[in-house]
């Protein structure tokens, strides 16, 4: 009956639809939120709170402190995405159990951290171009850094056009592309495939690109009204307990609250995307 929701009669089209994988999706986090939870926290919330706490109160002059921020950094992406991985597994499979999960997330990890960091290098480097651009026509990027605006020279209005056109399409192609590389981290879990898991999300994810973009959209929309206000919330009240001599202190804390929110955001989109690649799988196997 499932699989039915999932397919379209008629031409013999098969058509994910989006309502059924919502509805999928909360059916996974009713029956399993504790293992989700637990997974969430100790991969995705830990160790940002570590890094932003150390970020917040360490002198950020002092090189060794510059380095251990880094570091933190690298190992709160590390475990980002072991935490995702491991919430796929738990999505995709009713029969894997935490421990099992947590296994299978590791066993991804490295892959997973390699494509991230392959698409990252290819996402910098397209966006040269305005840069290079910009500093030919002898806008001073140190000054405009600084708020130094006084010492800034103002692009020319070649660049300056060229700079917004490539903006707006780089932005463009980058929501293109993540819609069709949602399926990324389940496509490297469950296939265990390395490079070519680029070429499987985007073959799963065929005709439904601006459906997945909508999707993507909202979620970003609901992500970042509710991880503000929260912030916002937060923040108010930490400065008025704590008064006005701990803004640092109450700034973290208000961060914290954000993290909380953004956690329990990205365990979801791991949780939807996990049964979007089930969906997908189902259709390519009909059809």
């Amino acid at each position: 009956m499932a699989q039915a929701d999932m397919a379209q009669a008629g031409t013999g089209n098969v058509r994910v639809k989006m309502g059924t994988v919502w509805d999928r999706t909360i059916e996974v986090l009713n029956g399993r939120t504790g293992m989700i939870a637990s997974i969430a926290v100790l991969g995705i919330l830990l160790p940002t709170v570590v890094r932003d706490g150390f970020v917040a109160f360490s002198s950020r002059a002092n090189p060794v402190s510059m380095l251990v921020g880094v570091a933190l950094t690298i190992v709160a992406l590390v475990a980002m995405i072991w935490a995702q991985l491991a919430i796929v597994a738990i999505a995709t499979d009713p029969a894997v159990d935490a421990a099992s999960a947590r296994r299978r997330g590791g066993a991804r990890v490295l892959p997973a951290l390699g494509i991230t960091a392959l698409l990252t290098i290819v996402a910098l480097l397209l966006a040269v171009p305005p840069i290079v651009v910009l500093v030919q026509s002898g806008f001073d990027f140190v000054a405009a850094a600084n708020g130094s605006s006084a010492r800034m020279t103002p692009p020319s209005v070649g660049a300056a056009s060229f700079t917004a056109l490539y903006g707006l399409a780089y932005l463009l192609v980058l929501l293109w592309i993540g819609a069709r590389l949602v399926l990324l981290n389940p496509v490297i879990l469950n296939e265990r495939l390395g490079v070519g898991a680029i070429r499987r999300s985007i073959q799963l994810t065929k005709g439904m690109t601006w459906r997945i973009i909508g999707v993507m959209i909202l979620f970003l929309i609901v992500l970042m009204v509710a991880t503000g206000a929260a912030q916002s919330v937060t923040g108010i009240v930490f400065r008025l307990v704590l008064g006005a001599d701990s803004v640092a202190t109450a700034a973290f804390l208000a961060g914290v609250a954000g993290s909380v929110v953004t956690t329990a955001f990205t365990a979801l989109a791991a949780v939807f995307t996990a049964q979007l690649y089930v969906a997908t799988r189902e259709k390519h196997a009909v059809s």
